[in-house]
């Protein structure tokens, strides 16, 4: 799952180098922390959000068929 989302975002920045994935895996869920450099938050987000969300829609309905644990993508600085 982390080289789907580093295969979805690096293409979209202008600092691919600084594109970082943390996987932290719980009981029931597990999160994927995407940190990009501070310059290009605004493409990863998009207008109102739209490219967050799209990211979050593909890794979501990839996740659904393989994994057991709700999976979820945040974005952080």
């Amino acid at each position: 799952m982390r080289e789907l989302i580093l295969t979805i975002v690096k293409p979209l920045v202008d600092h691919p180098d600084h594109v970082n994935v943390i996987e932290e895996e719980g009981t029931k869920a597990i999160t994927y922390k995407l940190s990009v450099h501070s310059e290009d938050m605004g493409k990863i987000i998009g207008k109102q959000g739209r490219v967050a969300k799209a990211i979050r829609t593909v890794v979501y309905a990839a996740a659904g068929s393989s994994q057991q644990k709700k999976v979820f993508l945040e974005i952080v600085d």
